[in-house]
């Protein structure tokens, strides 16, 4: 389970259906990988009830104390930054930081905002030609980064960073992400340019081991942006002057950029291509949802159950403790696993089955408890409004067989897709 490879044909459901069947905790070892060193082990939990608890239950179960990546940070300097993160944050202080975040939520902003994504949806759409091909990952990636820096505030001529920082951080497994550099330097502002300057060349230390793409090193353009952004003049800059005026650290402002910056985009970019993609797979639940749009609503919840866009988040035990039946140390790694409590079958009646109009459908891909994401109903908003469209406006949508399989990104930790060709003909 913690090998990428294990991935790269897809999120192994069978292997987590009869781990579940024999103990819903497992302990699994983490080899070295591709030049990284080996870690500690941890445990995965496989189990919904189990996965609920853990993430309910921070007093138990931190994520302050090792912070929430399987990996652990390779120097107590690195850990200590990311801890100052909301992600990796336990309560109070965790709560704080949520609040500032929150207001970007609201009903009312939530209201904007749906306005102006339906808005950038149907664009995106109606600029493709009536009958054509292309990679759908390209056609939706735009969507989430456009969304995101008006949260933001970041200037739209700027958003291509938020891709090339995003590939850094979720990609570092996969060869085709781990360099991103996409963003033209001649379409930036001047503070984009500048930001280029500080982005780090080596791609290993001293030691020869890789850098870690989650260090502050290793991201010296973004903060450096973040930074400069910060400090340029004129318009409001949306969640980042929430975050000034609260009186954040340097290191909580860096590491709410990064939070919306990274996970704020890869939650509908790479859930978006895999409803699809899943459609495909299931024709008559496909055909279901062109003709019926009011079950656009229940179907995106149970799109995100079958394909979940994160597929495991860890906590680290802050006391001696059982789960499952399992003695957990206080310090060990515990990993819960969103896609594995997403088909448990004692709480979804046949769970291998896609049924866009299952209720209730309580999945886990947005997480739960304190944790749960705060930018859950805005990810659905951008879901529902543009499945949608691309049904409504391109009813031949379908795989380009002609152009090639699906292409995964490769990773432990995201279940994402690189590219998805398809094509379509609106003439019926």
């Amino acid at each position: 389970m913690f090998l990428p490879a294990t991935y790269a044909d897809g999120v192994p459901y069978g292997l987590f259906r009869e781990l579940r069947r024999a103990a819903p905790v497992w302990w699994v070892e983490e080899p070295p990988v591709a030049g990284w060193p080996g870690g500690t082990g941890y445990w995965a939990v496989l189990r919904h009830a189990d996965v609920k608890h853990v993430l309910r239950s921070p007093d138990v179960f931190s994520s302050h104390l090792g912070a929430t990546q399987v990996r652990d940070p390779d120097t107590p300097a690195d850990l200590d930054f990311v801890r100052a993160m909301m992600l990796n944050q336990d309560p109070p202080d965790h709560s704080r930081l949520r609040r500032i975040v929150a207001g970007a939520f609201t009903p009312r902003a939530l209201v904007e905002l749906t306005d102006a994504v339906a808005g950038r949806v149907r664009e995106l759409v109606a600029g493709v030609r009536p009958e054509g091909a292309a990679d759908l990952v390209r056609l939706v990636a735009d969507l989430p980064v456009w969304t995101l820096v008006r949260v933001m505030g970041v200037p739209e001529q700027d958003r291509q960073l938020l891709v090339d920082w995003a590939n850094r951080v979720i990609g570092y497994q996969d060869a085709d992400y781990a360099q991103s550099s996409t963003a033209d330097p001649a379409t930036l502002t001047d503070l984009g340019r500048a930001a280029l300057a500080h982005r780090p060349t080596a791609l290993t230390a001293p030691d020869g081991r890789p850098v870690n793409p989650r260090s502050r090193p290793a991201l010296a353009d973004m903060y450096a942006y973040a930074h400069g952004l910060a400090q340029a003049p004129g318009e409001s800059r949306g969640i980042l002057t929430r975050a000034l005026q609260a009186g954040l650290t340097a290191e909580e402002f860096e590491t709410m950029f990064f939070l919306f910056a990274v996970a704020g985009n890869e939650t509908v970019r790479n859930g978006l291509p895999g409803a699809l993609l899943t459609l495909f797979g299931h024709p008559a639940q496909y055909r279901q949802l062109r003709e019926r749009p009011e079950l656009t609503g229940p179907a995106v919840e149970e799109l995100l159950r079958f394909w979940p866009p994160v597929m495991n988040i860890r906590r680290t035990a802050a006391a001696d403790t059982e789960l499952g039946g399992r003695p957990i140390r206080r310090g060990d790694k515990v990993v819960v696993y969103h896609a594995s409590a997403n088909r448990d079958e004692t709480v979804f009646p046949e769970p291998d089955r896609l049924d866009l109009t299952r209720t209730p459908n309580d999945h886990v891909s947005f997480g739960y408890g304190p944790h749960f994401c705060v930018g859950a109903q805005l990810a659905r908003v951008q879901l529902r409004l543009m499945v949608r469209e691309l049904l409504d406006r391109l009813p031949g949508l379908e795989p380009d067989p002609a152009a090639g399989p699906p292409r995964r990104l490769v990773t432990n930790f995201q279940n994402g897709l690189k590219s998805l060709p398809v094509r379509w003909r609106t003439t019926g």
